[in-house]
């Protein structure tokens, strides 16, 4: 299966790098995105310019896709599933849960000049970062790619509700299937208590298993791409 994998905040498609030779020895075809704005040396993309690099490369795909987004890209992989349920086999989210209609899609910290910079480390202290060691962190910040306000502060719209036939599954990184669940029937995460077919994915790591577990993690892909 074609497998689309879109990284979260400051990231391009290079977050994917050790996930994608395990995929490819699974039997499937792995394709890291780089978003509009993070990698592709544009400032000024809108959420909708990455909404619709998600499209072309769903329309470039091989028979249905499973489109993977990772914290923040959560939202993405849910707007493309939005926009196309017809043509997703399967939405995986990992380390997040997808906004809600007239949310914004990440407007979690302050801007400047026009971006959304990495805002260091203090914010993900605890179980987000435990198993980056602190040249990993390094590394990390050093790549990090600020994010354009248009994308951060941009408006989810979400207007067919066949996404929520779209089959789901949720890997629980730095939190556990039961308090992803416990979220959910507290109302928190309305899009997965709509959503007709959820599975729960546990792997021990923090927020960026693809650079902490990135055999396991495509691992557990794998298996959700060949469970259709």
């Amino acid at each position: 299966m074609d497998i689309l994998l879109i990284a979260g905040l400051w990231l391009d498609g290079s977050a994917w790098d050790d996930v994608v030779p395990t995929l490819e020895a699974l039997g499937h075809r792995p394709v890291p995105l780089t978003l509009p704005g993070q990698g592709d040396g544009s400032a000024s993309a809108a959420l909708d310019d990455q909404v619709a690099a998600v499209l072309a490369a769903m329309d470039s795909a091989s028979g249905k896709p499973m489109v993977v987004g990772h914290s923040a890209a959560c939202t993405l992989a849910w707007l493309a599933a939005d926009a196309r349920p017809e043509q997703v086999a399967k939405v995986a989210l990992i380390g997040g849960f997808p906004a809600a209609d007239g949310q914004p899609y990440a407007d979690f910290f302050e801007a400047k000049d026009g971006v959304m910079p990495f805002p260091g480390w203090g914010p993900y202290e605890g179980p987000d970062s435990a198993d980056l060691d602190e040249e990993a962190k390094r590394i990390f910040a050093s790549a990090a790619i600020p994010v354009p306000e248009g994308v951060a502060k941009g408006v989810v719209r979400l207007t067919d509700e066949r996404r929520f036939d779209v089959p789901v599954v949720l890997v629980c990184p730095e939190f556990t299937p039961a308090q992803a669940q416990a979220w959910i029937d507290a109302g928190d995460v309305p899009e997965l208590a709509k959503a007709k077919h959820v599975d729960f994915v546990d792997i021990d790591s923090g927020h960026w298993p693809m650079v902490t577990k990135p055999i396991e993690l495509a691992r557990l892909l794998a298996a959700a791409a060949a469970e259709g």
